[in-house]
């Protein structure tokens, strides 16, 4: 992610989000489809400002800053908001407080009811409102709802400052409609329309008035609609209204049958797999190339190269069809010239592409940006396991440019002084400082606390492209170029051995977190050298001691994995990257143990983000949470992490993963189970749709005598499952 925490260091941080009194709030509302997303108070309105995330945006911008809803001019008690279980609609439940009507009469609280359902879709927001009189006595009621939009660029929110900003303007177009205008200082001219049905009884540039008299036990409907960029006029009806609620929920669940499910013996556990299926598919949006996850909301709603095959490798065994979707794009946007304000070179990856006023205009560098160390080996990585997954030759084929054009920049722009190792260091003053996945400025550092200076190597890194040469080897063979394969597993063995002189620090059991342009190792406890378990560059009797190292007091908090240890001379348990546990970062990591059959240590990452997630409503992982350790009464929240986020809804996928051994072998046509185990808080665990090809099979793990059965209890075509203890 793009962003830099303040420290006594670096006051003015890049592209850092400022934290606020208003800054966004765990139990905000979300909704999104596509490109468009809202932000919401659990009352389900709208009051944005600097800091505060509330509104409507669409393309990296704030399309509507205010929507706010009034009885007789009072907001209305809250009784309930919770979103749908698919996240397809938000329902909220509200009643009038004491309040007078215009005409003067009183009306005491609870008893008229309101019913708001709110969704996107399709580039605009819709609400159908129910308005119910449960009195004995007739009632009129005003009900007002003001709007407003700031068109403020998603970086103007998280608290950039802008030296100039472009001319707004608001009018009435119709009876029923109102229409707020952006002309940008790019030339766009950005259109939020709000249309209501029925007509109200008054409606300015700013506000909707409907004159409601209600009888005893009488209700009425009301709808509004809130278009982004309208490319032509609508009817609008309530009728309408329900037509797009029916189509948008058919599409979601159309979307997330492509996924396996899961369902244990903890009610809790069900809550929080539901809830991250729900965001997973939510975050997607539809590419010509297939689906692609975008990387979080509020502040990360876009493509993001390294979010988006992190996410991908996370849910593979769930649902291939998004790391298909993942390296078709990512593939069709890889750079094919040298851009250096733009960190661009040929075969590089894209890190991240925004289509904001700010980004247009070049006052921040990610209008297509590729200022990302990682990306491009964990690309060659991503297609690698998802042949192995899938064993569609037909698009490794068609890729194998992409991933030849990878592998050359990684040994020659990604290794510009020739010693093996790949390495950054930003090409323009505008460029993010630090490169890999932990991107803050004071990131990367030495035992001392000195901050590295670059080129930086980055202990993951290495992994990746470790990995990301094996995986390649693999595609060369099933592509019949012998000589290729033999050169990349030569040369990914070349890079073993040098990774295990340069980066192994013997007296703290792990490998360093970096080397510093001067190659000096930045001798520091990191969860970084987790991730070299996971790609498989670590020797084993190293491996088992980073194991023991990161689940050690000082790196494990109770609920997982810190990113850096209490011993770090940086360490800050409420820092973004510098002592926080980041649930993505630890699914990485177990799936690293479970690769070395270190499965109790893997099922203590699982057990510590499951009693995490317990705490919080909805049951939801968020991007990242404080590092204290577990002696207090609950996890402590970050206060500006993205949530809901797609590596963040992806763990509880992977730990699933590494706690059942799970591999696929599409040649012997097998699903294989390695020495499964369970939780201490599952007894069962059914899976229903595992694929493998055009196969299909329902396992049911349940404890027996000590180890954990596997049950085949449905089978559909050629596929075998087999258990190995």
């Amino acid at each position: 992610m793009a962003f830099a925490a303040t420290t006594r260091d670096q006051t003015d941080s890049q592209f850092r989000i400022e934290a606020t009194g208003a800054s966004y709030d765990p139990r905000t509302r979300i909704l999104k489809h596509g490109d468009t997303f809202a932000v919401l108070s659990a009352f389900g309105d709208m009051v944005g400002g600097v800091g505060c995330p509330d509104g409507l945006y669409h393309q990296d911008t704030r399309f509507l800053s205010q929507l706010e809803l009034a009885l007789n001019g009072a907001r209305p008690l809250l009784l309930s908001s919770s979103p749908a279980e698919d996240n397809s609609l938000l329902p909220i439940d509200l009643a009038n407080g004491d309040t007078v009507a215009e005409d003067g009469t009183p009306l005491q609280r609870e008893l008229i009811y309101v019913n708001r359902r709110q969704f996107v879709w399709q580039s605009a927001y819709y609400e159908l409102l129910l308005i119910r009189n449960f009195d004995m006595w007739r009632h009129r009621v005003t009900l007002d709802i003001r709007f407003a939009s700031d068109f403020a660029d998603v970086f103007e929110v998280r608290g950039e400052k802008r030296a100039r900003r472009g001319k707004g303007s608001d009018e009435r177009i119709s009876p029923d409609t109102a229409a707020l205008r952006y002309q940008g200082l790019d030339g766009v001219e950005r259109v939020t329309e709000v249309s209501f049905s029925p007509v109200p009884a008054r409606l300015d540039k700013n506000s909707a008035t409907f004159l409601l008299d209600l009888g005893p036990g009488k209700w009425c409907r009301l709808a509004f609609r809130i278009r982004c960029d309208p490319a032509d006029r609508q009817d609008w009806t309530v009728r309408r209204c329900y037509q797009a609620l029916r189509t948008a929920r058919q599409a979601l669940r159309a979307s997330s049958a492509r996924a396996a499910s899961i369902e244990g013996s903890n009610a809790v556990f069900n809550e929080l797999a539901r809830r991250s299926v729900a965001d997973l598919y939510m975050l997607i949006t539809e590419t010509e190339y297939g689906p692609y996850p975008f990387a979080g909301i509020p502040w990360y709603s876009t493509f993001f190269g390294r979010d988006g095959i992190i996410t991908a490798l996370l849910t593979l065994w769930l649902d291939p069809s998004i790391a298909k979707g993942v390296l078709g794009f990512l593939a069709a946007t890889q750079a094919t010239e040298t851009d250096r304000e733009r960190d661009a070179e040929p075969g590089k990856i894209l890190h991240e592409m925004r289509n904001g006023e700010m980004a247009r205009l070049g006052e921040v560098p990610f209008a297509r940006y590729y200022g990302s160390i990682d990306a491009t080996p964990l690309f060659v990585m991503l297609i690698g396991e998802y042949f192995a997954r899938t064993g569609d030759l037909d698009t490794a084929r068609l890729l194998w440019p992409n991933v030849m054009a990878a592998l050359q920049w990684i040994d020659t722009y990604g290794d510009p002084d020739r010693d093996g190792f790949v390495e950054y260091h930003r090409q323009s003053e505008t460029g993010l400082i630090n490169q890999g996945w932990k991107d803050s400025d004071t990131a990367i550092f030495h035992a001392n606390g000195e901050l590295a200076k670059g080129p930086i190597a980055l202990c993951e890194v290495q992994g990746y492209v470790f990995a990301g040469k094996r995986h390649a080897a693999v595609l060369a063979l099933a592509l019949g170029e012998v000589t290729t394969a033999a050169r990349l597993d030569a040369e990914a063995e070349t890079l073993r051995q040098n990774f295990e002189a340069a980066f192994w620090c013997e007296e703290l059991s792990t490998y360093a977190l970096a080397l510093d342009g001067e190659k000096r190792p930045c001798r520091v406890i990191a969860s970084n050298a987790g991730h070299a378990l996971l790609t498989g560059i670590a020797a084993p009797d190293r491996a088992e001691r980073v194991a023991a190292t990161l689940m050690g007091v000082g790196s494990f908090s109770g609920w997982g994995v810190r990113t850096v240890a209490l011993t770090a001379a940086r360490y800050n348990p409420i820092s973004y990257h510098n002592g926080s546990v980041w649930p993505h970062d630890n699914a990485l990591i177990a799936l690293g143990l479970a690769r070395y059959g270190l499965k109790e240590p893997a099922l203590r990452v699982f057990t510590g983000l499951f009693d995490a997630a317990s705490y919080w409503e909805p049951r939801r992982l968020p991007e990242l949470f404080c590092g204290f350790p577990r002696n207090r009464m609950a996890p402590t929240m970050y206060p500006v992490a993205c949530s809901p986020q797609a590596w963040a809804s992806s763990p509880i996928f992977a730990l699933i993963q590494a706690s059942l051994g799970l591999h696929f072998d599409h040649r012997a046509g097998e699903i294989r189970f390695d020495r499964p185990r369970l939780p201490d808080f599952l007894e069962r665990l059914h899976v229903r749709g595992l694929r493998l090809g055009d196969a299909e099979v329902d396992v049911l793990f349940h404890r027996l005598d000590g180890e954990v059965a596997a049950t085949v209890t449905r089978r559909r075509g050629a596929v075998r499952v087999v258990v190995i203890h």
